[in-house]
């Protein structure tokens, strides 16, 4: 039959083999998850994008706006000044 020897070696190679088939399906499982937190990251990232894009239309909106204030206002103050000036010279 068996010496000792080879009684020991074969419940080894027994215990290790289960013992990897255990951490191989733990590692499959960690793969899996892995994989559906980088699918779930993906969505958030384009919903980001997504988000930015849609404020940042109405901000440009709102700057554009602002310079034709700005501009509107340089255009009153010197007209004011040119009808001023043609006032003073007809008096």
């Amino acid at each position: 039959m068996l010496d000792t020897a080879q009684m020991i070696l074969l419940s080894v190679v027994v215990i290790l083999t289960v013992l990897l088939l255990a951490l191989g399906t733990q590692v499959f499982f960690i793969l899996r998850d892995f994989r559906k937190t980088l699918k779930k990251a993906d969505k958030v990232l384009d919903n980001t994008g997504t988000i930015t894009q849609i404020v940042s239309t109405p901000l440009s909106a709102f700057s554009n706006v602002g310079a034709g204030i700005k501009t509107g206002k340089a255009l009153i103050h010197f007209l004011k000044k040119t009808v001023g000036k043609m006032s003073k010279e007809e008096e």
